[in-house]
């Protein structure tokens, strides 16, 4: 049987050497030897290295979190944008389908459905837009008319008769700065 010529530390047994020790002292590498006792974390243990990693990356989070909070300037407020009233008239009997412009930015329609006739309604419309209003009689046909004024001033009409009968008043706003109050 071959004898290991290894060297033993104090206070350790053979039974206790890591083959990780073992190997670095067979080949001679004093780097990998630990001065301090085994079970114990050293200046360079991984257990320290971690501990830092988690202590940076909390103060980096903590700091992002206080920006946030001290950080309030506030943020610009969008335009307004200006409008005008626009009323939108529908007369006669009967019921119809109602479709009219109660423009946001985003220009979509509102539509309203068997509406029992007369009708009225006021809006506010972004100026420089167009406004509508357009109607469509029931099967039961008949006789309705629609009116469009803008800030009271009449600006169409337009009738429709018979059974689906439709009619359409539109006109468009002035733009911003162009008549406003």
């Amino acid at each position: 049987m071959k004898s290991r010529n290894v060297r033993h530390r104090r206070n350790e047994s053979p039974a206790e050497e890591t083959p990780a020790k073992e190997l670095a002292e067979l080949s001679g590498d004093a780097a990998a030897e630990s001065t301090a006792p085994e079970g114990e974390a050293t200046g360079s243990s991984p257990d320290r290295r971690g501990l830092l990693i988690a202590a940076a990356v909390l103060l980096a989070c903590g700091g992002l979190v206080g920006y946030g909070v001290l950080n309030t300037k506030e943020q610009p407020k969008p335009r307004a944008v200006p409008t005008a009233e626009v009323t939108y008239e529908v007369t006669g009997t009967g019921t119809a389908e109602i479709a009219y412009l109660a423009r946001s930015e985003s220009g979509t329609a509102t539509v309203e459905k068997g509406v029992t006739l007369p009708w009225r309604k006021s809006v506010e419309v972004p100026l420089g837009k167009a406004s509508s209003v357009a109607i469509v009689l029931d099967e039961k046909g008949g006789r309705a008319s629609c009116t469009l004024a803008v800030r009271g001033q009449h600006v169409q009409r337009a009738t429709a008769m018979g059974e689906f009968g439709r009619a359409t008043c539109s006109g468009e706003l002035p733009a911003a700065g162009a008549g406003e109050h």
